[in-house]
């Protein structure tokens, strides 16, 4: 049995989740733990974290966990990746430098997650229902890394159960962890898409800290493709410096060579960044080697209403052929989504 990779320093409970039966199993677990817990009014205001400087008080939050209740049942955009958003957690106890959640969470991203999985699946099947014919995907990684916190919540478990069930529904998620073992043995019917996120060991080490290295992602990936997943990776971000073609190009031998019968599918991300992330990632990681030069960069507005800073139109197409190229000679069965 895996050990939960995030254990949290506190726990704050909304009062509304402990009317539901996984609030009051988390807040009995966590007070037999001899956790710091206590009560809050809101998942949405939590205060009297420690810490003086940005960075503690960023590392602060990322130790505290906040169970709470989601009240919006309404489902946002999540283009290209899927459908809509299915958000059952939010942050994670991650602490990648270049994080995009540094833009909406701002610098005291606590760790949320919601009791009230079987109302959001609920809302996702009206949702479902509502669509068809069409079939509608749901990412479930798009304000969290869901994997740390499934010891806790099951909230992974069933949705892969919810959807297993869904003709015209599907699910995917995006992990960096590799604590998938409580999820190999259900029935998932295909209906959810497993992912990991990969990237170049050096870029592992230098921004994605709290996070394990490649070669322990790829192990994961070994076994979820063996329960019959299927399966994903998100290269992210790609960083476009000195020597990121042969970099990226032993990733993808090294993907191969690990699951050498998988045809999976590919998203690729380049690094970018906007304004309000830049001013949070210069207060939290002060000594951070991030390329943030903006004169560097062109600037994009994107689908949520804020302008972000991203590579060179040139720099963008010689990237998008290579990782095309690339892809297509280690996994000629493999399917590259999109490139952003």
């Amino acid at each position: 049995m895996q050990l939960p990779f995030f254990m949290p320093k506190r726990v704050l409970f909304e009062e509304r989740a402990l009317a539901y039966p996984l609030g009051k199993k988390l807040w009995e677990r966590f007070r037999a733990e001899g956790k710091e817990i206590r009560t809050i009014g809101s998942h949405n205001r939590v205060s009297g974290l420690p810490g003086e400087t940005p960075a503690q008080k960023f590392r602060s939050a990322k130790e505290t966990l906040v169970v709470g209740v989601r009240k919006t049942l309404e489902f946002a955009s999540c283009r290209p990746s899927s459908d809509f958003q299915l958000v059952m957690s939010t942050s994670c106890p991650g602490m990648c430098e270049y994080c995009y959640l540094h833009t909406t969470l701002g610098a005291r991203p606590v760790v949320r997650l919601y009791v009230n999985i079987d109302e959001i699946l609920s809302a996702a099947a009206a949702v479902i229902d509502k669509r068809k014919p069409a079939v509608t995907i749901f990412e479930g990684a798009a304000t969290s890394d869901p994997i740390p916190l499934e010891p806790y919540s099951g909230a992974l478990a069933k949705a892969i159960n919810f959807f297993a069930g869904q003709e015209m529904g599907r699910f995917r998620f995006v992990t960096k962890f590799s604590a998938v073992d409580s999820l190999l043995n259900l029935e998932h019917r295909k209906k959810t898409e497993f992912r990991f996120s990969v990237n170049m060991p050096e870029i592992i080490r230098r921004f994605e800290h709290g996070t394990p290295p490649l070669e322990e992602r790829i192990r994961a990936a070994v076994k979820v493709f063996r329960a019959g997943y299927p399966l994903g990776f998100l290269i992210a971000p790609v960083f476009l410096e000195d020597g990121w073609r042969e970099g990226y190009s032993d990733v993808l031998a090294m993907l191969r060579k690990e699951i050498p019968d998988a045809d999976p599918s590919f998203e690729v991300i380049t690094h970018r960044f906007t304004t309000r992330a830049k001013a949070n990632i210069e207060a939290i990681f002060p000594a951070s080697a991030l390329p943030l030069e903006q004169e560097e960069r062109r600037f994009k507005y994107g689908q949520f209403g804020y302008g972000k800073y991203i590579y060179l139109r040139e720099e963008m197409k010689e990237a998008e052929d290579f990782f095309a190229e690339e892809i297509n000679r280690y996994f000629p069965a493999g399917n590259l989504l999109y490139f952003v």
